[in-house]
């Protein structure tokens, strides 16, 4: 394994924190396998790794399909034989209380968030147990750990990854294989483009949360302008790039000190 690069697999690499590790893996000498539901999107990834003078492969992969993950982590075995680091990134954010969210659309942001982690970790792990090593190194959030206001459906699913891979990774320690859950606060690159979904609450003639939502809108803009709060995707990448190379890697990376005041670290 030190002999040659190693592979990394990298979920939802279209832009954010997955387009920023997949540049940062490949820099610093991995074999990036760089996934994204839609390929249509990767002209900014492909731009980004010619800037910064590196290369890396793109391939389909969407997370909420058994099929699709499949096929990713075969072609990705066929072509290096071995999968060194898995980056489970792809997620979906929601904002909204539970009585505005549908159950169809708590469901999705569940799926992505837990069961598409989960689907690819399983397709992964068999060939990291066999070869005696890897990462499984999982972006979760400091959402995973503490409750946010008008988060209810996203940190639910961080939550349940947050249970999921503390409890896996004693157990993979065993195999060689370490887990870690890298638990970002606010990050610039996604929290506009993660809030998606509210089309899907219950409609309302007088909904009683909106000038809530509202309020807490504003004052989450007015931090992220004024008190410099929020992380760049290259932050995060660096925290992941530890993860995935040190030698003994830790569980849990709050990515911040914001992140870290905010679980009371």
């Amino acid at each position: 394994m030190k002999d040659s690069p190693r592979t990394a697999l990298v979920t939802g690499t279209s832009s954010g924190i997955g387009l920023s590790t997949s540049i940062t893996l490949s820099k610093a000498g991995f074999n990036v396998i760089a996934t994204m539901r839609d390929l249509g999107k990767a002209e900014t990834l492909r731009e980004h790794a010619h800037n910064a003078g590196v290369q890396l492969e793109v391939m389909q992969l969407n997370v909420q399909d058994d099929n699709s993950v499949h096929e990713a982590v075969n072609a990705t075995l066929e072509r290096h034989g071995r999968i060194d680091v898995l980056v489970n990134n792809a997620g979906a954010g929601h904002l909204g209380t539970l009585e505005q969210t549908s159950l169809e659309e708590a469901k999705r942001i569940m799926d992505v968030n837990f069961f598409g982690v989960w689907r690819v970790t399983q397709a992964v792990l068999p060939q990291m147990r066999a070869q005696g090593s890897g990462r499984i190194i999982s972006v979760s959030s400091i959402g995973g750990l503490v409750g946010q206001p008008f988060n209810d459906a996203y940190c639910a699913a961080k939550f349940a990854l947050e249970g999921a891979m503390e409890s896996l990774a004693p157990v993979l320690a065993r195999f060689g294989v370490a887990v870690s859950l890298i638990e970002p606060g606010a990050v610039n690159t996604a929290f506009v483009a993660n809030v998606g979904g509210r089309q899907h609450m219950t409609p309302s003639e007088s909904d009683p949360y909106q000038a809530l939502i509202a309020g807490y809108l504003q004052t989450v803009q007015h931090a992220y302008a004024t008190a410099n709060i929020g992380q760049s995707g290259e932050d995060v990448a660096a925290v992941i790039l530890e993860a995935a190379t040190t030698e003994r890697p830790d569980l849990r990376y709050p990515t911040s000190e914001v992140a870290r005041a905010r679980i009371g670290l």
